[in-house]
C-alpha cells in the first residue's frame, strides 16, 4: 500500500503528461526558457498562439537545433543559449511571441513552456486596422490619381497629334484646279505643337 502511494504521483504525471510551465511578460522583457525532464535536448520548436497575426500557419515550427547555431527568423537576434547546449535559453520578448515552446530530446521526450506576451490578442485584425499602417489606403489613392492623370495626358497627346495632322476638304478660292475639291494639310498654331 505504501509503495502504491509513493508511485501514484509518478503514474499520474505519466497519464497527464508533463505539466506545463507558464510565463508572462511584456515586449522588451527577458524570459528564460528551460528544458525540464529532458536530459539531452536536440531542438526547440514554437507553436504561436495567434499565428494569423504574424501571417503564419497553425502548428509547430522549429526555432533552434543543438547541431546548428541558426535561429528561426522570427526570433533572430533575440534568442540566445544560456549554457553550452540548448537546455536553457533567454528570449527578449516582442509582440507576437505568445505561444508554446517545446524542448525535444533524443528519445522524443519533451517539455513545454507556455508564454503569454501582454498585449497579444486573438483579434489582431481589429487592432491592426485601427493601429496599423495606412499604406494600402494611400497606395490605392495614389494609383487612382496616377491612372486619371495618365489617361488625361494620353488624351491630350492624342488630341494634339490629331489636330496637327488634320486634313480638310476644301475648294481653293480661285483658279488652280478648275474648282475641284482638294485635300489640304492644315498646320496648327505653334502653341499646339508638341
Amino acid at each position: 500500500m505504501a509503495l502504491g502511494l509513493l508511485l501514484l504521483p509518478l503514474l499520474l504525471s505519466k497519464v497527464q503528461g508533463d505539466p506545463e510551465v507558464s510565463l508572462e511578460g511584456s515586449p522588451g522583457d527577458r524570459v528564460n526558457l528551460s528544458c525540464r525532464g529532458v536530459s539531452d535536448p536536440t531542438r526547440w520548436a514554437w507553436a504561436p498562439s495567434f499565428p494569423a497575426c504574424k501571417g503564419l500557419s497553425k502548428g509547430r515550427r522549429p526555432i533552434l537545433w543543438a547541431s546548428s547555431p541558426n535561429v528561426y527568423a522570427h526570433f533572430s537576434g533575440r534568442l540566445r543559449s544560456l549554457d553550452t547546449g540548448i537546455k536553457r535559453l533567454e528570449l527578449l520578448l516582442s509582440a507576437g511571441d505568445s505561444g508554446t515552446f517545446f524542448c525535444k530530446g533524443r528519445q522524443e521526450n519533451e517539455s513545454r513552456t507556455v508564454l503569454q506576451v501582454l498585449g497579444d490578442k486573438a483579434d489582431c485584425k481589429i487592432s491592426e486596422s485601427t493601429h496599423g499602417s495606412g499604406y494600402p489606403k494611400v497606395l490605392i489613392a495614389l494609383l487612382g490619381v496616377g491612372l486619371v492623370l495618365g489617361l488625361g495626358a494620353s488624351g491630350l497627346v492624342w488630341w494634339r497629334r490629331r489636330v496637327c495632322t488634320m486634313l480638310i476638304w476644301t475648294t481653293p478660292p480661285s483658279g488652280g484646279t478648275a474648282g475641284r475639291p482638294q485635300w489640304f494639310l492644315v498646320m496648327p498654331p505653334l502653341f499646339m505643337l508638341l
